[in-house]
């Protein structure tokens, strides 16, 4: 399978040895610019809430706050500015990809299946979903999680369309870079499909962390499972379809429902 290419064979060869750190350091610009930068500044963000007064469900981890308080139309031309950057990455790896004579398809990330993706993207988000809340109220019950506010926008016309495309810029900045293009690079650079895995997985919760030890280990299960199901099918499509569904049920959701129902805990 593509996602898990054969790494470089003979590193005797000076044009080799270029392609492969050529690879290697591609790699990490691409995290450094994306979800590597997310995962220390989430670690930071952790230290800061442990070491604060207080636990950690007495805190808040903040998504979708408004970047313009007062001021709609500035603050929906800055919600779409940071939706609109944060995909750059994303274009940057279909860059590389294309490079080398291969291209977002290579990883499934195009419009050749839209039924399959989408009938199993709903499927995964459903299964993952229950869990994924029952598991975030647990976590924070034992104190192991900050609750989590997923929106905090005023109630303006475009807050339910610009949650919507939140939740999709997450799916795909996320399963492309962390499943698709990742698992692709370090199959490339020689690591095992089982350490692969783990460096994936690991990353995944890394840039959740800001959400307490529940948001890390809960992502890196739901990592595992995605790397698994990528290499299943070859095609990172459903999980982008599952992942916008999970998240346009957080953001939506919380919106509907945050203070409305006893089960859900608001900051």
């Amino acid at each position: 399978m593509q996602a898990e290419a054969s790494p470089v064979a003979d590193d005797s060869n000076p044009q080799q040895r270029l392609s492969r750190r050529m690879l290697r350091n591609e790699t990490l610009l691409v995290l450094a610019l994306s979800l590597g930068a997310s995962g220390v500044s989430a670690l930071i963000s952790f230290i800061g809430s442990v070491t604060k007064p207080g636990g950690l469900k007495d805190q808040a981890a903040t998504m979708n706050a408004s970047a313009a308080p007062g001021r709609p139309w500035l603050d929906l031309a800055w919600q779409l500015f940071g939706i609109t950057t944060a995909l750059v990455p994303v274009v940057l790896v279909a860059h590389f990809l294309l490079r080398e004579g291969a291209g977002l398809r290579t990883i499934g990330f195009d419009r050749t299946r839209p039924w399959p993706d989408l009938g199993r993207g709903a499927a995964i988000a459903a299964v993952i979903g229950s869990t994924g809340i029952a598991f975030y109220l647990a976590a924070r019950g034992l104190g192991f999680n900050l609750t989590v506010v997923p929106e905090a926008l005023p109630e303006v016309w475009w807050k339910y369309p610009v949650l919507i495309l939140s939740a999709i810029q997450n799916a795909v900045l996320e399963e492309v870079i962390v499943v698709g293009y990742l698992l692709r690079r370090l199959g490339q650079l020689g690591w095992t499909p089982t350490a692969a895995l783990v460096g994936s997985s690991v990353l995944r919760g890394s840039y959740h962390l800001y959400q307490g030890i529940g948001g890390f280990i809960g992502n890196m299960v739901m990592g595992v499972v995605f790397v698994y199901l990528y290499r299943r099918w070859g095609r990172v499509g459903p999980l982008v379809v599952a992942h916008s569904l999970l998240d346009i049920g957080a953001f939506v959701g919380y919106a509907l429902l945050a203070g409305k129902v006893g089960w859900l805990p608001t900051a």
